[in-house]
């Protein structure tokens, strides 16, 4: 969900990738859902692992509970957004997830389109 919406937001200004730590095998058709309501279309989209280049590309990584199972490099920015996991949950609480990611992928969009060092936050 933070992938797309960052997706819609940035417009093609910031490159955007998605992946997990323990991928589930399909999206979760609740998410689907909740995102079409915003007018994004999932559903040609596939979870995939995180692999380290994903990380080494990045010049900043969000996770969402990653723990130990994501690469840290040094000189990257780290953000762990701590939200719910939307798998196994209806509608409503993954609408609910939906609005606290997109209210934090707008900040965050804020924060990089910013003049100066949004990376670094320098």
């Amino acid at each position: 969900m933070a992938a797309a919406l960052l997706e819609e937001r940035a417009d093609g200004a910031v490159d955007v990738r998605s992946a997990g730590s323990a991928p589930a095998e399909s999206l979760n058709p609740a998410v689907v859902e909740v995102m079409r309501e915003r007018g994004i279309d999932l559903t040609a989209r596939r979870p995939r692992l995180l692999e380290v280049a994903d990380v080494e590309e990045a010049d900043v990584v969000v996770t969402m509970g990653c723990g130990d199972a994501c690469p840290v490099f040094p000189g990257k920015r780290y953000l762990d957004w701590p939200l719910d996991d939307p798998a196994g949950q209806g509608p409503d609480a993954v609408r609910r997830i939906r609005d606290e990611i997109d209210e934090r992928v707008t900040a965050l969009l804020a924060e990089l389109s910013a003049p100066g060092d949004a990376v670094t936050g320098e």
